[in-house]
């Protein structure tokens, strides 16, 4: 097999399994594993402690454009976000700052100043990036590109556990509320808006085991470098 550094891009809606299967993907292929979505969940948290409106596109777009985000792996084997030289990585991953950044992802003044990022911190190659929009924004010529699925009953137990894992508690029906608004806030937002790429490869993850998505996954991504 050659030793091409190649862009995978990995989209799709909240719960579908993008985060593990990405972080499992990543060690696998040997790459590096970018999570665009924790960028905005950083500016989001920043907004928060700053006392900026999350209906304030200017003053969010600042605060994206000003920050220094950044991942690290630490020794516990996961990559880490870093807001300003602090790490941050639990604090983004409540439902509060979950919905505000799927708000604030919809503003063009955030977008704008997080994309150049993004593509510097992808565009070597030797990555596995996940998101909403890398494979039809960030790197549309990305040389593999997957939308992972899952039926919402599924992505809110998903969540439910991943919630419960952090010591939040909610009842079923609230977190499958909170998947379907952001499902909605996601498809429907004007700027750059979630959906499958024309030559993304869909898998639905919702009788599958991460295992088995990984598989597949690396599967097809060897054989592109194979052929790059």
């Amino acid at each position: 097999m050659k030793n091409d550094k190649l862009i995978v891009a990995i989209d799709g809606p909240a719960g579908s399994g993008k985060s593990t299967v990405t972080h499992l993907l990543a060690h696998k292929l040997g790459y590096v594993h970018i999570d665009t979505g924790a960028l905005y969940r950083a500016v989001a948290l920043r907004a928060k402690e700053s006392g900026v409106s999350f209906d304030d596109p200017v003053g969010l777009g600042k605060i994206a454009a000003a920050s220094k985000l950044e991942f690290q792996w630490l020794d516990d084997d996961r990559n880490h976000v870093f807001l300003d030289g602090r790490n941050v990585s639990l604090l983004i991953r409540t439902p509060e700052i979950s919905m505000a950044a799927s708000k604030i992802s919809a503003y063009p003044e955030v977008r704008d100043a997080l994309l150049g990022l993004q593509r510097r911190m992808g565009g070597q190659g030797g990555v596995v990036l996940e998101g909403r929009d890398i494979g039809t924004v960030v790197f549309p010529n990305a040389h593999a590109k997957f939308f992972l699925t899952a039926s919402v009953d599924s992505r809110a137990r998903r969540r439910a556990v991943e919630l419960e894992e952090k010591g939040v508690y909610l009842d079923f029906e609230e977190v499958k509320k909170q998947v379907i608004e952001r499902d909605r806030g996601d498809t429907e937002r004007k700027v750059a808006p979630l959906r499958k790429a024309a030559d993304a490869i869909e898998v639905d993850t919702t009788q599958m085991t991460i295992e088995q998505v990984v598989a597949k996954l690396v599967g097809i991504v060897q054989g592109k470098m194979q052929k790059s």
